[in-house]
């Protein structure tokens, strides 16, 4: 990862809570539909290992979707998110709702989206990412646009950035290094 500028440095520094989209960013965006009606998506497994990264580095999780989702759900509740919400039509008044509940400033939270509708969160938020393959729209919106897609890494690679400039990934990464 090729080192952010300072401003995004300074912005990840603050940062105690990742808040994201899910399709595009937890996912690829694609949502399968069976003939059954029920869905699938796919998760990046570096993904996950960069929740459990994060929160032994100190950071807290959270999903903010526009759709409803079982999967999604489970797949939140499996890595141990502290806030979980879909079927959001205002996803930047939701940001505002959960730093107020959590006491939390903006600079305090990082939200990672891929479309329009996550602009308003990023107004809100202290570090806005965006996935390599996000729409066009929104990429001057964000803070940094990473290089990594959604589905594939970004939340790897944020995590990876907030906790290297706080100077607490080699404590938050020795446990997986021991044998």
């Amino acid at each position: 990862m090729p080192t952010p500028p300072k401003a995004v440095n300074d912005r990840a520094m603050d940062v105690r809570l990742v808040l994201m989209d899910a399709d595009g960013v937890l996912t690829d965006g694609r949502i399968y539909v069976f003939a059954d009606g029920n869905e699938a998506r796919a998760y990046d497994a570096r993904d996950g290992l960069a929740v459990r990264l994060g929160q032994a580095g100190g950071l807290s999780f959270g999903v903010v979707s526009g759709r409803s989702s079982p999967a999604v759900a489970a797949r939140a509740t499996e890595l141990d998110f502290v806030e979980i919400h879909q079927k959001v039509a205002s996803k930047g008044d939701c940001v505002d709702q959960i730093a107020r509940r959590r006491g939390l400033e903006p600079r305090e939270i990082c939200f990672i989206g891929d479309d329009i509708v996550d602009i308003p969160a990023f107004r809100r938020c202290g570090l806005a990412v965006a996935p390599a393959d996000a729409e066009p729209e929104v990429l001057s919106h964000a803070h940094l646009v990473g290089q990594r897609a959604g589905g594939r890494g970004i939340l790897r690679e944020v995590v990876e950035l907030i906790l290297k400039v706080r100077g607490t990934w080699g404590a938050a990464s020795a446990p997986y290094l021991k044998e």
